[in-house]
Formats: C-alpha cells, structure tokens, sequence
C-alpha cells in the first residue's frame, strides 16, 4: 500500500493529517506502513496530482475523500467528521478508508464497524488579497 500526504505550502494542518493519519495505520493494524508528503506548489502540478485541497491523502494513488466534481487547485480542504468540520479527517475516517483500500497482496483489509458512515470533505479556496501579495 502505498500511501502519500499532499500539502500546500505551509499548510497549517499538515502536522495535524500527517498525526491523524499515524494513529489511523496503527489502529488498523498497520504501524509498519510509511507514508511521504509532498508539497503542491503551483496550480500545474494540482492538476497533474490530481490535487482538490491541502491537506490530501492518496491511498494507491487514490483519494478515499474526493468529492465529485472538485476541481483540482491549490487550496485549503476541510473535512466534515462526526465532530464537525476539521481540517483533517478523524482518525476512524482514515482507518475507514484504509480498509476499504486493496492491500499489497491483493486483499481487501477487513472494513470496521463505522464502515457504513460516509464522510466528505470541502475545498475552500486558499487566496490572498491582490495587496497582500504587491
């Protein structure tokens, strides 16, 4: 499985994601598996990634999260949870999504008892006032 965080510059939820995803691979069983992040910097490479919000987390290459219709950009996301809107997805969220992915030998992992739960997430658009940016 491989699994990557994707991130804008200086997002302030990427410790956030990154701590929500580790608890998440622990809870399933899979505290061995690593993840990388990577830095989205330009609206090109959002495209080319596939990229809809900061933080994302591609399983496979996939976003469990992804909304339809979003377009890729680079922006802020934020996530809708049991508790509310965050910046992250929970962390049964993530696992949710872990077990829901193919493993890499070609099984499913079990899905949890909170599988039947649907979350999403929004992308809000991360700009600057023209002035802030002169």
């Amino acid at each position: 499985m491989e699994i990557e965080v994707l991130v804008v510059p200086g997002c302030p939820n990427q410790k956030l994601v990154e701590e929500q995803l580790r608890q998440a691979l622990e809870g399933a069983g899979l505290s061995v598996t690593a993840f990388t992040t990577r830095v989205i910097s330009d609206q090109g490479e959002a495209e080319r990634s596939g990229f809809t919000g900061s933080p994302t987390i591609l399983i496979d290459g996939r976003d469990p999260f992804a909304e339809p219709g979003s377009s890729p950009s680079v922006a802020c996301r934020i996530y809708r949870t049991a508790g509310g809107l965050a910046g992250a997805p929970a962390v049964d969220q993530i696992q949710q999504a872990l077990r829901a992915a193919p493993d890499t030998n070609g099984g499913v992992l079990a899905p949890s008892p909170s599988a039947t739960r649907r979350h999403s997430s929004v992308a809000v658009w991360a700009t600057q006032k023209s002035s802030e940016a002169e």
